[in-house]
């Protein structure tokens, strides 16, 4: 190997910012299959690797893509639903209206990629821009704008959020 430590000692070292990131990313049910995808990526790569690499950026780098795979895939599945009934349902309070009861990651989940991709990095997998800009190949200023552009989006909907009393 090139200066690179063993593998799984690289894994054991990124394991919980990876997943953490992926759970922030595509929601707890789809984040298993994309961690197995982004460590199983990762180790096919792994051996041709400068020692410099950074191994943080790089690897989450990975989870993006991966995230990325799993956001393209929920776009093609037929969505199943109900037999419908011909009548008009009943208006009740809607539990995933914004401030229904949804997790705030859902509402991240919902941004637009590159607003979705720099805030879990930021915030679920604790990079800084920079370390976003080299995950994503943008610039640290481009990383920036996009993250207070989704922050600007999420607050905007939460100000939007009736308070029950």
């Amino acid at each position: 190997m090139n200066g690179l430590p063993p593998f799984q000692r690289f894994l054991d070292a990124h394991h919980d910012d990876v997943l953490r990131f992926l759970v922030a990313s595509v929601g707890r049910d789809d984040a298993d299959d994309a961690f197995q995808e982004t460590f199983l990526s990762a180790l096919r790569a792994y051996d041709r690797l400068r020692a410099d690499s950074n191994l943080h950026a790089w690897v989450l780098t990975i989870a993006h893509r991966k995230a990325l795979d799993v956001h393209r895939a929920r776009g093609r599945r037929p969505v199943p639903v109900p037999e419908l009934d011909d009548r008009a349902a009943p208006v009740t309070d809607n539990v995933h209206a914004p401030g229904g009861g949804a997790d705030h990651w859902e509402r991240v989940r919902a941004l637009p990629p590159r607003q979705r991709a720099v805030l879990t990095l930021r915030y679920a997998a604790g990079l800084t821009h920079a370390e976003i800009a080299t995950a994503l190949h943008c610039s640290a200023e481009a990383a920036r704008r996009a993250a207070a552009d989704g922050l600007k989006t999420l607050r905007e909907e939460l100000a939007d959020v009736p308070t029950s009393a």
